[in-house]
């Protein structure tokens, strides 16, 4: 919801622009215009399991990167549900047929999303207490609302689409998803080798040149269209490039445009295994497209202007009055937002570094010093008054901010302490080279303080189970970790 003035509009106007780029191709390649038009619709359309997937493994979810990206395939993914319902009145010949078709799949779809009963029988299933029973009923009921769907004369996958929809309506959602999330990585296997079991080899070599437009169009042309899209929009430069290689890729949702347009006769199989092939090739080379942002952000900084237009949030909170013998936070999320709580309670002055505009502005209008901008740049720290404060610590999620961060707050200051937040035990190592004095791994200290409050509880001196919880943070910290 937070997102929603760049991920409606941004998303929107990409899948129009996608689409009717595609069409023109297509038909230059021997295809009608309707299979040119669903050839684009699935190509306008990314993979959301790909792209959370890849922003969990990087730290930036949570960020407004993340939120922004994650916005906008949902926008997408939604779109689709509109897509599903009116492509089987492209089938039919002339344009008023096709809105008569159009308007009667819209009214069956939306007939069929005022369903009720599920949430209501889902609710009786819960009260009986049966976790077992509680499984099968939302499987029962996704499954049937899937089948319902087809007996309405609507799509099976949009029958899948509205019975999550469904499922959803009342309280026991949640526990509806923990119970199946188990399932989710491996229908998501299955999904994805079943996609891979259908590609023909020989019909992909017969059509290799419309492969790699294909290809060409979703990787360079959909990744540069949306991060000209973002950046129309007052976001960070970097959150246009995160979307920009996020989206550069097509996935699941394609998969069942291109089949719902085999089944009812719209497109060749040549052109789906052509969609399904475009789809492998960019989903592998996605983590590239993800690796290459440094270096495109390097590259636009050297155009001071187009940075400054481009990395543009509206107006800027003035800087916090300059300090000494301060602490500095980079990134003021959960882990940061503790540690300047505390400090406040201390009086001890700190100053917030982070990327978040919004959180910048709630923050200077609380009184707490706090700059936008990025705390990998060396000028950003300067601002800060890194070269003299008498603590750095870094909070922010993501490897390559954390390890820049760290390297940069050693360059101008010598002597002060940087303590880093590290998403795993492998980069320790890294972190130590770059001149971290002390290193938190989250997933160490919980299991630590776990065991160190199970000692208590057996009955251990509370000093005893202390130095035993210290005695394994150096086990797994190595030589050089001073206890906290």
């Amino acid at each position: 919801i937070s997102v929603r003035k760049i991920v409606i509009p941004g998303a929107l106007i990409q899948m129009t622009v996608v689409t009717a780029g595609v069409i023109p191709l297509g038909m230059v390649f021997g295809l009608d215009l309707r299979e040119s038009l669903v050839l684009g619709l699935a190509l306008s359309i990314s993979s959301t399991v790909v792209v959370v997937r890849t922003l969990e493994e990087r730290g930036m979810l949570s960020s407004i990167h993340g939120r922004v990206t994650v916005g906008w395939l949902i926008v997408q993914d939604l779109a689709t549900v509109a897509f599903l319902a009116v492509l089987p009145a492209l089938e039919s010949g002339s344009f008023e047929t096709f809105l008569k078709d159009a308007g009667t799949d819209i009214i069956k779809a939306t007939i069929f999303l005022g369903i009720r009963f599920v949430p209501a029988l889902l609710t009786m299933v819960a009260r009986l207490g049966s976790r077992e029973l509680f499984i099968l009923a939302v499987v029962a009921s996704a499954l049937g609302v899937a089948a319902g769907a087809a007996l309405v004369g609507l799509s099976v996958a949009l029958g899948a689409f509205v019975g999550g929809i469904v499922v959803s309506e009342r309280e026991t959602s949640h526990q509806a998803a923990a119970d199946v999330l188990p399932l989710r990585e491996a229908f998501a296997v299955l999904f994805f080798v079943a996609v891979g079991m259908l590609l023909d080899p020989a019909i992909v070599m017969d059509h290799f040149p419309l492969v790699i437009a294909v290809v060409v169009a979703v990787i360079v042309g959909k990744g540069l269209l949306t991060v000209g899209l973002a950046l129309a929009f007052p976001y960070p430069a970097r959150t246009a490039l995160v979307a920009g290689a996020g989206l550069a890729q097509v996935g699941e949702f394609s998969f069942i445009i291109a089949q719902e347009g085999l089944d009812v006769g719209l497109l060749q199989e040549s052109t789906y295994n052509v969609i399904l092939v475009a789809a492998v090739i960019s989903i592998s080379l996605n983590p590239l497209t993800f690796k290459g942002i440094p270096f495109w952000e390097r590259l636009f900084k050297r155009y001071t202007p187009f940075w400054e237009w481009a990395d543009r949030q509206g107006p800027l909170p003035a800087a916090p009055a300059a300090v000494r013998n301060h602490v500095v936070i980079c990134g003021y999320g959960r882990v940061g937002e503790l540690t300047g709580h505390s400090l406040a309670q201390l009086e001890i002055p700190f100053i917030v570094i982070e990327a978040d505009i919004d959180r910048v502005r709630r923050l200077t209008a609380a009184n707490i010093g706090a700059i936008w901008g990025d705390s990998a740049d060396i000028e950003t720290l300067k601002l800060a008054g890194v070269d003299r404060c008498r603590l750095v610590a870094i909070c922010v999620p993501d490897e390559s901010t954390s390890f820049l961060t760290a390297a940069s707050a050693r360059k101008l200051n010598e002597s002060v302490a940087i303590i880093v937040r590290a998403r795993h035990g492998d980069e320790i190592p890294v972190l130590r080279a770059l001149g971290a004095n002390h290193i938190v791994v989250p997933e160490y200290e919980g299991g630590i303080e776990l065991m160190r409050q199970s000692l208590v509880s057996l009955g251990f001196d509370t000093e005893q189970a202390l130095q035993y919880a210290d005695a394994i943070r150096d086990i797994h910290y190595g030589e050089g970790h001073t206890p906290f």
